[in-house]
This record gives C-alpha cells, sequence and structure tokens, in this order.
C-alpha cells in the first residue's frame, strides 16, 4: 500500500495553525534537514526544491475547476502570482483508500525533474471558506470530509490520452520524443525507489512547449529494500496494469515499464488497448499472455517501427526481470530515434 501515515500525523488539528496558514504535520526530517519550505521561500518562484506542508491560503485565487477523479476535484489558479493546479482529496466511500491516495500523492514530493510534475504545498487541513470555493452548495460535512489540499506546478491542461485519441494524427518521431520523456521520468523515480503504478495516457500531461510531465501519484508506492509490498493493495487501471499485478504478487518498478510498454503501443496505433469486458481481459492476460496487437502496420513499414516492436514486446514480459530497466528505456528510444531520422 501507499506509504503509512507518518506518526506526525496525530499531532493535535490546531498544532501550527495561524490565521493566514494551515500548517497540518506533513513536514520529513532527516537529521538536521527538512522539507518544510521557510514562508518568504514562496515568493517569486515557487520552492523549486522543496514542497511545504503548510499553505499560504490567502495567496490562493482564482480557483476554476478543471477536472475531476474518484478521490477529488482539480482546479486551476494562481499561488503568489504563479498559475497552478490544485487538487483536493475527498473522502469517499472507502475512507481508508481516499487517505491512502493523498499520502501516495506525496511519494514524489521531495523531488524535482522537468518530466515530473512538481507538488508545491500540501496540507490535511482547509480553511471552510476557501473549502467552499468554487464548489457552490457545499455543506459543511462535505467540507470536514476532505482529505487534503494539494498545490502542484500547472503543468498542462492537455493529457498525453488527449492527444493521442486527437484529429491529428503524430509522427512517429513526436512519438518517441514524447516516449522518451516518460522515460526520463521513471528513471528518476526508480533511481530514488518510486513506483508509479499507474502510468498511461491519461495520467501523463503535455506542456505548451510539448514537454510530457508524469502525473497523479495516488497509486505510487515507496519501495524500501526490505519491504514486502503486495500488489493486492495498489489500485491501478487494469488495461495498462503488468501481470504479476493482477495476480497480487510482490511489486517492483518493472510493473512501471510493462505500463509504459502498452502506453507506447498506444503513442504509435492510436488504438485502445483491448476490447470487451474487464475480467475476461484480466483472465487473458494473466492466463493465456494476451496482449494489444503488434501485427500492425506501423511496426512493419520501418525499421524504427520494427524497433518499437521489438521494444514494447520486451516491456511487457510476463516475467518483471525481463523487461528493460528505464535506464534501458531510454538508450532504447534514443537508437529508435536515430533510425527516424
Amino acid at each position: 500500500m501507499p506509504s503509512p501515515i507518518p506518526v506526525t500525523r496525530l499531532l493535535p488539528r490546531g498544532f501550527g495553525l495561524d490565521l493566514e496558514t494551515l500548517s497540518s504535520p506533513l513536514s520529513r526530517h532527516a537529521g538536521a534537514v527538512t522539507l518544510r519550505v521557510p514562508h518568504a521561500a514562496s515568493h517569486g518562484k515557487l520552492a523549486r526544491r522543496l514542497w511545504s506542508s503548510a499553505v499560504q491560503w490567502r495567496e490562493l485565487r482564482e480557483l476554476e475547476p478543471i477536472g475531476s477523479g474518484g478521490f477529488g476535484l482539480v482546479f486551476k489558479g494562481t499561488y503568489f502570482g504563479e498559475t497552478v493546479a490544485v487538487k483536493r482529496v475527498r473522502r469517499a466511500k472507502n475512507k481508508l483508500a481516499s487517505r491512502q491516495s493523498f499520502w501516495a500523492e506525496l511519494n514524489a514530493a521531495h523531488l524535482r525533474h522537468d518530466n515530473l510534475v512538481r507538488v508545491i504545498a500540501a496540507t490535511t487541513m482547509t480553511p471552510t471558506t476557501w473549502a467552499r470555493a468554487g464548489e457552490e452548495g457545499a455543506e459543511e460535512e462535505e467540507v470536514r470530509g476532505r482529505v487534503g489540499t494539494i498545490v502542484m506546478e500547472f503543468a498542462g491542461d492537455v493529457s498525453l490520452q488527449q492527444v493521442i485519441y486527437g484529429a491529428e494524427p503524430l509522427p512517429s518521431a513526436l512519438c518517441v520524443r514524447y516516449a522518451s520523456d516518460v522515460s526520463r521520468a521513471l528513471l528518476h523515480l526508480h533511481a530514488h525507489g518510486v513506483a508509479h503504478l499507474d502510468l498511461k495516457p491519461a495520467n501523463v500531461l503535455v506542456s505548451r512547449a510539448g514537454v510530457c510531465k508524469l502525473a497523479d501519484f495516488g497509486c505510487s508506492l515507496q519501495l524500501g529494500r526490505d519491504r514486502e509490498a503486495r500488489a493486492s493493495e495498489i489500485g491501478g487501471t487494469y488495461t495498462h496494469r503488468a501481470p504479476e499485478l493482477l495476480k497480487g504478487e510482490r511489486v517492483t518498478a518493472r510493473a512501471d515499464i510493462y505500463s509504459f510498454g502498452v502506453t507506447l503501443w498506444q503513442l504509435l496505433t492510436r488504438e485502445i488497448p483491448y476490447q470487451g469486458d474487464r475480467q475476461y481481459v484480466i483472465y487473458a492476460v494473466v492466463a493465456y499472455g494476451l496482449r494489444p496487437e503488434l501485427d500492425k502496420d506501423v511496426f512493419r513499414r520501418s525499421a524504427g517501427g520494427r524497433a518499437c516492436r521489438e521494444l514494447v514486446s520486451r516491456c511487457w514480459s510476463a516475467e518483471p526481470d525481463l523487461r528493460p530497466s528505464a535506464e534501458e528505456l531510454l538508450s532504447g528510444l534514443e537508437q529508435i530515434s536515430d533510425l527516424l531520422f
């Protein structure tokens, strides 16, 4: 399951409370090092290296709803004058799952990379007046039911899913460039012991500059060397889940590589991975090695296409150890890029 709730989460709710800031005990300490961002560091360029466990609510303005998911709502707004995305995690029927999703979102909060959506601040406390903003008719009980709020960089309002299935077909070279961005994100995550576990086009944002950024860490997991996490405790999207996760076996970073293979297949084919009943697909993937169709023209008509087919096939091997690492993915994509130009 996602990282356990820190002991400091049990501090009284009023701890660190003042009129302008609601600070929840999210700070992590390593010796004398803390990830809490000083107030002064929030001005100008927002916290490029550290995330804050306090939200300056009076600086969070112009909220506009832009999306929703199983555990909450996403807004676009400004924070100290900069455009940000704000996720409000709600307490769902499965209260434990909604809390786990919130804390899992912070598994990569300490990481900074051009291909990861950056966390700026997060808190478990929300002033009632702000919590109602953007949600007309919100009841007091609903406001109290919020699990937490996360302020992130605004990486764009277009997902890779929308790009793939948009009106314009994608050149192969652009597909490989997007895939390379995602592989760089995985390389950085895995190097720091974090598995995303819900990689799919809908969870990749494409900025106006054409840079892909991996988002939505609600299913992520910190992989400790002595930790035996089981997939039955992890969420995710069944069409992109590795067979070992569908079977409830041990989780490794190679599960992300399987998901990457399905995502790359979608980039190149612009098709849906599977048709049919969910349970049928899951059973066929696990028991019969069902995978998306590789007998496509895009994988046959050029040396680059054939190289992509080989790479995708390796990514969704039933044996995790036979899949390439994120570093090998990036190297393979660089070689494919050379074939395309």
